[in-house]
């Protein structure tokens, strides 16, 4: 489902900051070579990220769900002085364009990529987020955000991403349909955690922003 025409979509890109030539190239990239290239955040919506890590301004940053590392590097763009992400990914086969663009930027000593279970990483780092951006199997969406939840700060910040999922959370389930029944799940959970405050934000697939009292 596409939420706004493409006249729109193209008018709001053409009025947001441009993109730094190397994620140019790492978009062009990955839809050119790489499988599902839709799951990268794209120039508008990495601006969204890097605006609101500078908003932010998080010296640690946990990212479940690398990619071909787009999202990270929006991130880097606005952490505090001495900051670093931790983004994880169980995808070996990228590795290597992750590497290769992260090298290409200004955060080569900031972003550490570790290929993984995240189920099984993120029980062993031993630190306290600032910003904890969730964008990977989205039928462990719950597990990741109660697993995350002690070790973000008191204000700190969630993301999760895609949490429209192309509108079919306001459509009919199908029984075997276990992503759309998680995200509408999660969605109802945050809204009634009273731990939280959140706004779900209608960006590209669903921007889910939650904020830890």
């Amino acid at each position: 489902m596409e939420f706004i025409s493409k006249e729109l979509d193209d008018y709001i890109s053409n009025h947001t900051q441009k993109e730094p030539d190397y994620l140019y190239e790492l978009n062009r990239e990955t839809h050119l070579n790489v499988m599902q290239p839709r799951m990268l955040s794209g120039h508008f919506q990495g601006r969204v990220l890097s605006m609101i890590s500078k908003m932010i301004q998080p010296k640690d940053v946990l990212e479940i769900g690398t990619y071909t590392g787009y999202s990270a590097l929006c991130m880097a763009e606005g952490l505090a002085e001495g900051g670093h992400i931790v983004t994880i990914d169980n995808n070996e086969e990228l590795a290597e364009l992750v590497q290769r663009y992260i090298k290409k930027s200004p955060f080569e000593d900031k972003i550490k990529c570790v290929i993984g279970n995240a189920m099984e990483v993120v029980p062993g780092l031993k630190r306290e987020f600032d910003l904890v951006f969730i964008d990977a199997d989205k039928h462990n969406y719950i597990n990741y955000y109660n697993m995350t939840f002690d070790k973000v700060r008191s204000g700190g910040y969630f993301l999760f991403d895609n949490v429209l999922w192309s509108g079919k959370v306001i459509e009919s389930v199908k029984e075997n349909d276990t992503s759309t029944q998680t995200l509408m799940e999660l969605n109802k959970m945050i809204h009634e955690d009273d731990r939280v405050e959140e706004v779900l934000l209608p960006i590209r697939d669903g921007l889910l922003l939650a904020r830890k009292k």
